[in-house]
C-alpha cells in the first residue's frame, strides 16, 4: 500500500509539463483552425480532427518518454544520431520560431482589445503581451509557468465547455442537419484540410520542448521523473488538448455553421466573427465568456512560445551539460533571447505586415513538411541505443507508430501535390 501511495505521489508531482504543451497546442489551431472547420463543414470534418490527433501521438509522446528514461533531452538525441536530424531540427526551428511568435502574439492582440475597448493598436497590444509574458517568465522561472499553465488550462477548458453547452442549448442543432456541406474534393477544401491536419493539434517540433519542460521539471523536484509518471502527464496535457481541440469545432459548427456568413481568412477578423456569432446567437451577454475563452487560449500559447524557443536556443548552445557554470550560462543565454526574439519578431509584425500571411503560409508549409523527418528521428531514439532497453517500446506500440508515421508521409505527398501541382 505505501509502495502504491508512493508512486501516486511521485506522479502527481510530475504533471505540470503536460499542461505547458496543452498551453502551447491550444491557440490559432484550435479557435481559427478547428471552428473554422466546423463553420465551413458542420460535422463532416470532425474525423479530420481525430485522425491528426492520433497520428501525431506516439511521436509527440517520445518526447517526454526520451527525457524520463535517459534525463536527456531530444535535442540531445537528435546530436547523438547524427548531423541531419540535428541540423534538421536547427533549420526548423529558425525558420518559423520569429513567424510563429509574431502570429500568435497578433492574434492574442486583436482578442485583447476586442475585449478591454482601450482603443489601442494591434502592434501596442503585441508589445504588452510580450512584456508581461516576459516579466512572468524572469521572475517566476519554470515553477511560474508550470502554476500558470495549469490555472490557465483549466480556466480555458471551463469557459470553452460552458460555451459549448450554451450554444447546444440554443437549439442551432436542427438547422445544423438541414444545411448542405461544401464538397470536400475540391482545390479549396482539400488544402484547408491538409492544413488542419498539419497544425491540430501542434507541430511535432512541440516533442523537442515538452522533452526540455520534462527534464526542468525533474530538476525542480530534485527527484528523476519516471517514464510513467510522463506518460501520465503527457496524457493529461495531450487529451486536454485534443478535448479542447473538439470543443472549439462543437462551437464552430453550432454557431456559425449555415449562418451564411462569409468567413475572413485573418486569424484577428475570424475571432471577431466568431464572439459576433455567438452573442446573436444567444444574446449579448453571452460574449463575454466567448471573448475571455478565445482570449486565454491565444495568451496560453503565447506565455508557453515565448518560453519555449528561449529555452531551446540555450540547450542548443550549451547541450544537455548540468554542471552549475553551465546552467549559470544557460540562464543568461535564456534571458538574453527571451528579449531578443520577441523584438525580432515584433519588428516583422511592423515593417512585414503586408506579407505576413505569406510568412505564416511559409512557417505552416515548413512545420508542416518536416513532420515525417522529426518523427522518424523521435522513433529512432526511442527504440534505439540511447534508449535503455527496458523502456523501449513494446511490439504493438511499435506498429501503431509506423502505421501512425505512414500517415503522416502520405498527408506530405498530398499536400505536395495540391500546393505545387493542383
Amino acid at each position: 500500500m505505501e509502495q502504491k501511495t508512493t508512486s501516486k505521489t511521485s506522479i502527481l508531482k510530475s504533471i505540470g509539463p503536460g499542461f505547458l504543451l496543452a498551453g502551447a497546442a491550444i491557440g490559432v489551431s484550435h479557435l481559427v483552425q478547428a471552428t473554422r472547420a466546423g463553420a465551413d463543414y458542420g460535422f463532416v470534418l470532425i474525423w479530420v480532427l481525430i485522425i491528426a490527433c492520433i497520428s501525431k501521438y506516439p511521436f509527440l509522446e517520445f518526447g517526454p518518454r526520451f527525457a524520463a528514461a535517459t534525463g536527456n533531452h531530444l535535442i540531445s538525441g537528435y546530436k547523438k544520431l547524427g548531423n541531419f536530424p540535428y541540423w534538421t531540427y536547427i533549420i526548423i526551428t529558425i525558420g518559423s520560431m520569429f513567424i510563429i511568435q509574431a502570429a500568435v502574439t497578433i492574434v492574442t492582440a486583436g482578442l485583447a482589445e476586442r475585449l478591454f475597448n482601450f482603443g489601442w493598436s494591434l502592434f501596442l497590444w503585441s508589445g504588452v503581451i510580450l512584456v508581461a509574458c516576459i516579466v512572468l517568465l524572469l521572475i517566476g522561472k519554470y515553477p511560474g509557468l508550470d502554476k500558470s499553465m495549469k490555472i490557465i488550462v483549466t480556466l480555458l477548458t471551463l469557459a470553452t465547455l460552458a460555451a459549448v453547452i450554451m450554444a447546444l442549448g440554443a437549439g442551432t442543432i436542427n438547422q445544423v442537419a438541414h444545411t448542405e456541406p461544401p464538397s470536400l474534393w475540391t482545390t479549396a477544401s482539400l488544402g484547408f484540410i491538409i492544413a488542419f491536419m498539419g497544425w491540430m493539434p501542434i507541430p511535432l517540433d512541440a516533442s523537442v520542448w515538452h522533452s526540455i519542460w520534462t527534464k526542468e521539471k525533474a530538476i525542480q523536484n530534485n527527484q528523476k521523473i519516471s517514464v510513467r509518471g510522463a506518460f501520465a502527464d503527457f496524457n493529461v496535457g495531450y487529451l486536454s488538448a485534443a478535448f479542447i481541440g473538439l470543443l472549439f469545432f462543437l462551437l464552430g459548427v453550432l454557431v456559425m455553421y449555415g449562418s451564411g456568413t462569409s468567413f475572413s481568412s485573418n486569424s484577428v477578423e475570424f475571432s471577431g466573427q466568431l464572439v459576433e456569432l455567438y452573442g446573436k446567437t444567444l444574446g449579448k451577454w453571452s460574449k463575454p465568456l466567448i471573448s475571455v475563452a478565445a482570449f486565454i487560449t491565444m495568451l496560453s500559447t503565447v506565455l508557453t512560445v515565448t518560453d519555449a524557443y528561449p529555452r531551446v536556443i540555450s540547450e542548443l548552445k550549451i547541450r544537455n551539460k548540468d554542471k552549475v557554470e553551465d546552467k549559470k550560462i544557460k540562464w543568461q543565454i535564456y534571458k538574453i533571447s527571451i528579449f531578443i526574439i520577441p523584438v525580432l519578431s515584433l519588428s516583422i509584425l511592423y515593417f512585414l505586415s503586408g506579407s505576413f500571411t505569406i510568412l505564416v503560409d511559409f512557417a505552416a508549409g515548413l512545420s508542416f513538411l518536416s513532420a515525417p523527418f522529426l518523427a522518424w528521428f523521435n522513433y529512432k531514439l526511442v527504440t534505439g541505443t540511447q534508449m535503455p532497453k527496458e523502456q523501449r517500446l513494446g511490439q504493438t506500440y511499435k506498429i501503431f507508430s509506423l502505421l501512425c508515421f505512414a500517415l503522416l508521409v502520405v498527408f506530405n505527398f498530398v499536400y505536395l501535390y495540391y500546393t505545387f501541382v493542383a
